[in-house]
């Protein structure tokens, strides 16, 4: 027994000492240097924090798979390995790196649509940049679909890499353009409640038409073609049917392979009613407030359209009274069964906000006071996410700022918000030395000094002076919108004018000083002082008795009134809101001439499919002399021009002499109708079509009677310089000694 114990023993202890050996044996040498090698333009220091592997530490396989791997992800290197050498009684671990060579130059070839300038800004990799293959494909990928937007879609770029020297390639993008592919036709499939043609008008894809150059479309656009997706299932869902499916868009292109058959299916499922509607977590507003504000109701077909539109304004509800960060989360309980929804509103209101610190950053040269006079909520004042609109509205209408970002950021302990406006300045300063031709004053000399935004506070002041073939034109204005720090506007001018009527020349001097003040948010009101001298001469032998009678010189001292709603989001390209005015003008304190004049006007802005926009504006006028006296020649109105009736002379709306030369009216009705809509969206440069109706009056004439009417398309552009119109206008009931058709310019704010 005892040697059997013994034998135990010493098996036991043998093999303790040979997994002690075999311990020992595999110890792993211990770390005392780390390097990196092949570095040329990477800092070690970038490498080093990326390592796993440190000194004094036993070397770990693990630590540097996982190393490599790191340094691989930097993307500056494409060949990354390890070495080990015995370094003072250890060993020294040598990272040895082949950086990725640098792209010396970067070429386009095969284009011929676009010139290279053009595609090279729409990508990111330039000379200098590393040669990196992801790097390099993606900016393939961007000319690709490039060249897809523009219709392109067979279009094939290939990256060429082609090395120069041990450290540096070029790079050349290879481009077959191939042939435009327009959309022959779009198939909807599987439809059966909404026909194909209520989806295809829908879409923003389109099939190539007789004016897709003017509305755009008929070209395939992956991201455009995806998103029409999203727009024929919000249809089915404004529709009522909350089960559709639409399958991604298959694309077929003809035998010629210069079109292409979109086919698009759909599975409408079946048709929901709303069975009810519920409203939870309101404490701040009633019930019956929240109700009045919702659209959705029992038995009616479920719309997800009315759905927002009711989510938006519970929202505005609660934000336009201080939540900030109140939501409103839908829920749709279907029964699949009766087919029916039942719909209901969580409302999450969070705190009531006050505004707490407003900071200004980017204005090098306005004053902070130009940019805070125009905001609409002052520390202290409840948070309103319509007063919040409205002050980027006004920023963004003074014409000065580039860009506005106003960026709230709420502080929850304290229930503030504060804002961050930002804004990037442009240039307010005009100055045009030059010629050209016009389409009133034929050729003309221009000269135009204009500072719109004078010394940083807001002031306008202009020197203009015009020369032309049938007129002269010389103005000094200056116009402060807060007059001494006040909300009160001064403008002041003086200016001198001649211009040739056909049947006589005018020439005219005066002055005019104003003052306005806005009133509530939206509504303003000016008024004005005017003195005029003005002649009348070079009177046709052959003149009417009605200009001979107003030959010689006159004096007008005139007050005028005028009172406007102006609630449109840009004045200078609005494409919502509207201006309601009327303007009087009384003359009569002194002078010689005596008379009455007023003129109401309205426009309206309606945004259509997000992008384009209806404009509807009517004007009616009506002016007569007073105390016996005759209304003079040039206060009366003439239609026709670019300014009222496009299509025709000036003044050919309206009255003429016995020589056929239009000698103004006493009344004026005009209407004007455009669809505007984008052609670069990003430069603002538009196409309009319109039709257009007026005329000008004599005393004896029936007032809406023999209406002119016309209609034509141009193009708008809010360039650098200034809004540019140029359009053709088409008299549609031209009568002898009308013009027929007229393409006129003008280089001016819109109206």
């Amino acid at each position: 027994m005892k040697n059997k114990r013994f034998i135990v023993a010493f098996i036991s202890s043998l093999l303790a000492i040979l997994m002690m050996n075999i311990a020992f044996a595999e110890e792993l040498p211990l770390v005392t240097a780390i390097a990196v090698k092949g570095l040329k333009r990477i800092e070690e220091g970038a490498i080093r924090v990326k390592l796993s592997q440190k000194i004094n530490e036993s070397l770990s396989q693990e630590k540097t798979t996982e190393d490599i791997k790191a340094i691989y992800k930097m993307g500056y290197f494409e060949d990354v390995r390890v070495e080990i050498e015995p370094f003072e009684g250890g060993i020294k671990v040598l990272y040895i790196v082949k950086e990725k060579p640098i792209i010396a130059k970067v070429d386009i070839q095969g284009n011929k649509e676009f010139e290279d300038a053009d595609l090279k800004e729409k990508i990111t990799i330039t000379a200098g940049a590393i040669s990196d293959i992801t790097l390099i494909n993606d900016n393939a990928a961007k000319l690709k679909k490039f060249y897809g937007d523009e219709g392109y879609y067979l279009a094939s770029i290939v990256p060429v890499v082609k090395r120069a020297g041990e450290d540096e390639v070029y790079l050349t993008y290879q481009i077959n353009e191939g042939e435009k592919v327009k959309i022959k036709e779009i198939k909807i499939e599987g439809n059966k409640a909404i026909s194909a043609g209520k989806i295809k008008k829908a879409m923003k894809t389109a099939e190539k038409g007789m004016f897709s150059f003017i509305f755009g479309g008929g070209y395939y656009k992956k991201e455009e073609i995806r998103g029409d997706v999203e727009i024929i299932k919000d249809l089915y869902y404004n529709n009522g049917y909350l089960k559709v499916t639409v399958g991604e868009p298959s694309i077929q292109l003809t035998d010629d392979r210069k079109a292409m058959i979109i086919t698009i299916q759909v599975s409408e499922g079946e048709q929901y009613k709303v069975v009810s509607v519920e409203v939870k977590g309101n404490n701040a507003f009633s019930e019956e407030d929240i109700r009045k504000l919702i659209k959705l109701s029992p038995n009616m077909i479920f719309s997800k359209d009315v759905l927002k539109k009711d989510i938006n304004a519970i929202n505005e509800q609660y934000q336009n009274n201080g939540y900030t960060l109140a939501s409103v989360v839908p829920d749709l309980i279907l029964d699949e069964d009766k087919k029916e929804a039942k719909v209901i509103y969580t409302i999450e209101e969070g705190d009531k906000y006050r505004i707490g610190r407003t900071d200004i950053s980017g204005n090098t040269k306005t004053l902070d006071k130009v940019i805070r006079r125009e905001i609409r909520l002052d520390e202290g004042d409840v948070f309103n996410a319509s007063l919040l609109k409205r002050s980027y509205e006004r920023l963004n209408n003074l014409q000065y700022f580039e860009t506005i970002e106003m960026s709230p950021k709420p502080r929850p302990e304290e229930k503030l918000v504060d804002f961050d406006i930002k804004v990037k300045e442009r240039s307010t300063g005009l100055l045009s030395i030059g010629g050209g031709y016009s389409s009133v004053n034929k050729l003309m000399g221009m000269v135009d000094l204009t500072q719109g935004n004078l010394f940083g506070k807001g002031q306008y002041i202009k020197i203009k002076g015009e020369l032309g073939g049938t007129s002269s034109f010389y103005e000094l204005s200056f116009r402060d919108p807060w007059f001494m720090d006040k909300p009160i506007s001064f403008g002041a001018s003086v200016y001198k004018t001649t211009r040739d009527y056909g049947d006589f020349d005018r020439k005219s001097a005066g002055f005019e000083i104003s003052f306005g003040k806005n009133f509530w948010e939206y509504w303003g009101a000016s008024i004005a002082y005017n003195f005029e001298k003005a002649t009348i001469f070079n009177v046709a032998e052959d003149a009417s008795q009605a200009i001979k009678d107003q030959a010689g010189t006159g004096t007008t001292s005139s007050i005028s009134l005028s009172v406007a709603r102006d609630t449109r989001d840009n004045y200078l390209d609005p494409s919502k809101g509207s201006k309601n005015a009327v303007y009087m003008t009384f003359a009569g304190l002194g002078g010689t001439n005596a008379f009455y004049k007023v003129v109401f006007d309205s426009a309206w802005y309606f945004p259509v499919f997000d992008v384009t926009t209806i404009h509807l504006r009517g004007r009616a006028g009506y002016a007569t002399g007073l105390f016996g006296k005759d209304l003079p020649l040039y206060e009366r109105f003439y239609v026709g021009g670019i300014y009222t009736l496009r299509g025709l002379g000036y003044g050919e709306a309206g009255p003429r002499d016995i020589n056929g030369e239009p000698i103004g009216g006493e009344r004026e009705l005009i209407f004007n109708a455009e669809y505007i809509f984008p052609i670069v969206a990003e430069l603002k440069f538009k196409g309009i079509v319109f039709f257009d109706a007026g005329k000008a009056y004599s005393s004896g004439e029936a007032f809406g009677s023999d209406i002119k009417y016309t209609t034509g398309a141009g193009i708008r552009w809010v360039s650098p310089m200034g809004p540019i119109r140029v359009e053709w206008g088409y008299n549609l009931n031209r009568k002898a000694g009308e013009s027929s058709n007229k393409v006129e310019f003008t280089f001016g704010t819109f109206f």
